[in-house]
C-alpha cells in the first residue's frame, strides 16, 4: 500500500497520495508556486498509520498550484406566488487546483 495523508484544507478533509490532482478552496499563491500544507489530520507510510490530535506534528504536505479556477454555477432562486416577488442570485465559487508533490 502506498503512502497517503488525510489533510484538511477550506473546511474539508481530502484524502491525497504523492501525484494526486484535486480543487480546494482558494489558497494564496499564483501558478506554478509550490503551497505547503500543515495541516495533516492522519499520515500513514503504507503500514503505519499516525493519527493526529487534531494534527499530527512536524507532518506536511507539499503541493504545486496547477491553476486558479471556478467551480459550477450555483443559481439561488425564490420567489413567491401572487406576490409579484423573485430573487435569482448566481454565484461561482473559486478553487485551486492543487497537484501533491510530496508527503512527510
Amino acid at each position: 500500500m502506498e503512502a497517503y495523508a488525510v489533510i484538511g484544507t477550506g473546511g474539508k478533509q481530502y484524502r491525497v497520495q504523492a501525484g494526486d490532482t484535486l480543487k480546494v478552496e482558494l489558497l494564496e499563491g499564483e501558478a506554478g508556486g509550490a503551497v505547503t500544507l500543515e495541516s495533516v489530520l492522519a499520515l500513514s507510510n503504507g503500514t503505519d498509520l499516525k493519527v493526529g490530535t487534531p494534527f499530527v506534528k512536524g507532518a506536511k504536505v507539499v503541493a504545486e498550484i496547477v491553476e486558479r479556477t471556478k467551480g459550477p454555477k450555483v443559481v439561488a432562486y425564490k420567489k413567491k406566488r401572487r406576490k409579484g416577488y423573485s430573487r435569482k442570485v448566481g454565484h461561482r465559487q473559486p478553487l485551486t487546483v492543487l497537484r501533491v508533490t510530496s508527503i512527510g
